[in-house]
């Protein structure tokens, strides 16, 4: 079993910055992967990485502003959010699996934090 905890959220102004951390207990997944659901939506992914080849995949809503990255050790995740804008108000998920067929479904993870809120004001 694999435990993920979230840290980093906040709140900010629009066009500001934050930056999410996500420490795991262990390694033994090859993806990991930030997700959001605001009130009355789904969980969407946001951005993956793949562990052993760095590989990432973002969302189209946050390319160019977000940044994801995995330290050496591989069990911690950051999530670097710049030119934040109202419509990424919402919990913020770290999420990790072992054989993830498409990054943005969160069936295909096996892993889960408890999440940690982001809100942007205009």
């Amino acid at each position: 079993q694999v435990q993920l905890v979230e840290s980093g959220g906040g709140s900010v102004q629009s066009g500001g910055s934050l930056r999410l951390s996500c420490a795991a207990s262990a390694d033994t997944y090859n993806t990991m992967g930030w997700f959001r659901q605001a009130p009355g939506k789904e969980r969407e992914g946001v951005a993956n990485i793949y562990t052993q080849f760095r590989a990432a995949n973002y969302a189209d809503s946050v390319k160019g502003r977000f940044t994801i990255s995995l330290d050496d050790a591989k069990t911690t995740l950051y999530l670097q959010m710049n030119s934040l804008k109202p419509e990424d108000t919402a919990m913020y998920y770290c999420a990790a699996g072992i054989f993830v067929r498409y990054w943005a479904d969160p069936n295909s993870y096996n892993y889960w934090g408890q999440g940690t809120q982001v809100t942007v004001s205009s």
